[in-house]
């Protein structure tokens, strides 16, 4: 049943981008190292020290922009490509500067778009939507809080290992509408990053984070819609999290709206930032939420605006390679892919499709390449815990073994398994799994034999019970492990009307 209320998300992805280096010093990016041990005078903002930008993080943010189809700094009275840095400030524990350099009015990319797949069953349809992107911008990123979680009160320690990490805040438009949309945005983040390099994505390691901007349209009897106020859920960093979260604050909203709408009528409920207790399952309001006057940004004075020029765009452009939306799109045209299984071969990433194409070439099939790795190849490397390039059955030998493994999906496992674990040929393997070569006359022999030995299931076939007809198809199978299912029951059925 549909809700009585519209929910509205606009979402901040914050994603660390994969330099050997931070932004503005020469400190490692590395995740897991011991605490404090990565930092230096201009990360920890000492006196005198000065930032010095990092040039490959700005082209990996750059190539994220385009990616996303923003329009690279393109500002009303600046020259063409012209960005600067600003200084937003705030103090957290975690910040040793008592700012952020950020960039808050002219951003080096804005106005861009990324598709989803806002079906309510993508495994069934695919439903594209289109959803805005306000801005991608480059940023440092703070430090970190340990807390001691023992819930004994004990200290909260500060790792500024992270410090100065290069990160891209890509702000969405408010136009998801559902917890399900919010979570197919996200993978469609994180799968394109991945693909052009740009970050690992690791939520579980913190390169990847989101905040989620959530409120309700609420219809009104006079026609009219009353938006409640915005409440952002900070650092969610899970994708359940951020869909359980999403959840929970429209539900919570609508209620508050019902018990005191006159409270959101006349703005005596403000915006807020809520943290998420994912183990509660619930939020829990922090402060009211800060405006852009409360951070006082103004200029960063110790670096230098950036000038994108024409020629940088295009190098980055062309070194950014096939994007994941055009990459399914051209999956369904040249090999016939339904749109759910060009987005299950794409998720698995340009390795996986590559060989996937190999794979389809040689058999002259894509959808049984696709079927097919879907049933033996994704199974085993989730087994054997391996990336496709390092997987034993490269595409020729897959391709090769498609062109003779037996018809029976049972069989067919079986033979893959000893040729996999054994390292055994094709027939060496069909011997092992106990499966012999037949041909059509045979086949015909067994199934009249069956037919003529089961009178009784030729009678109850007659009077219209079909599973007796499967009896028969069951008894040549048996006898010849490995025969095409679809042609024993043909023969069967021939065998049938002449009776």
């Amino acid at each position: 049943m549909a809700e009585p209320y519209k929910t509205v998300v606009g979402l901040e992805v914050h994603v660390q981008l994969l330099t050997k280096t931070k932004l503005f010093c020469g400190c490692l990016n590395r995740f897991g190292l011991p605490p404090n041990t990565a930092t230096c005078p201009v990360c920890l903002g000492l006196p005198g020290a000065l930032p010095v930008m990092n040039e490959h993080a700005f082209r990996l943010a750059l190539r994220a922009a385009l990616a996303l189809n923003c329009t690279v700094a393109a500002h009303p009275g600046r020259p063409p490509g012209f960005t600067k840095w600003d200084r937003k400030n705030y103090y957290y524990p975690d910040l040793p500067k008592n700012f952020q350099i950020s960039q808050y009015d002219l951003p080096f990319s804005h106005g861009g778009w990324l598709e989803i797949n806002a079906a309510a069953d993508p495994k069934k349809e695919y439903v594209p939507k289109r959803v805005g992107i306000i801005r991608a911008h480059l940023e440092e990123d703070a430090g970190k809080n340990l807390h001691d979680e023992s819930g004994r009160g004990g200290d909260t320690r500060v790792d500024l290992n992270r410090t100065g990490t290069p990160l891209l805040e890509i702000v969405s438009e408010p136009q998801l509408n559902s917890p399900e949309e919010a979570v197919a945005y996200l993978e469609e983040i994180r799968l394109l990053l991945r693909e052009i390099g740009v970050s690992d994505c690791e939520m579980q390691e913190g390169s990847l984070r989101c905040d989620a901007n959530v409120n309700i349209h609420v219809p009104r009897p006079d026609g009219t819609v009353h938006a409640t106020p915005l409440v952002e859920v900070k650092n969610l960093n899970s994708f359940r999290g951020v869909g359980r979260a999403v959840a929970y604050e429209a539900k919570r909203h609508y209620e508050e709206y019902r018990r005191d709408p006159d409270g959101f009528r006349f703005g005596k409920l403000l915006k807020t930032t809520a943290g998420w207790d994912d183990a509660k399952g619930r939020t829990e309001v922090q402060r009211h939420k800060e405006e852009a006057s409360d951070y006082r940004y103004f200029p960063e004075p110790d670096l230098v605006p950036v000038v994108v020029s024409p020629e940088l765009i295009a190098a980055v452009r062309a070194e950014t390679g096939e994007l994941p939306a055009a990459q399914r799109a051209r999956l369904q045209t040249e090999y016939g892919l339904s749109p759910y299984d060009a987005r299950v071969l794409t998720a698995k990433g340009r390795r996986t499709v590559a060989y996937f194409e190999a794979v389809a070439r040689a058999v002259g099939d894509g959808k049984t390449a696709a079927n097919r790795m879907s049933d033996l190849v994704y199974p085993a490397l989730a087994e054997r815990k391996e990336e496709i390039e390092a997987f034993p059955f490269d595409a020729a030998r897959f391709a090769a073994f498609l062109q003779g493994a037996p018809a029976n999906s049972q069989d067919r496992r079986d033979v893959f398994r000893a040729m996999l674990d054994d390292g055994l040929d094709l027939a060496a393997a069909k011997a092992k799994a106990g499966i012999k070569e037949v041909d059509e006359a045979a086949l015909r022999a067994a199934a009249a034999a069956a037919v003529a030995a089961n009178p009784k299931a030729v009678a109850d076939f007659k009077k219209g019970k079909d599973a007796a007809k499967m009896s028969l198809v069951g008894a040549v199978m048996r006898a010849h492990k490995g025969a095409p299912n679809d042609l024993v029951r043909r023969l069967v059925d021939e065998e049938l009307a002449r009776v």
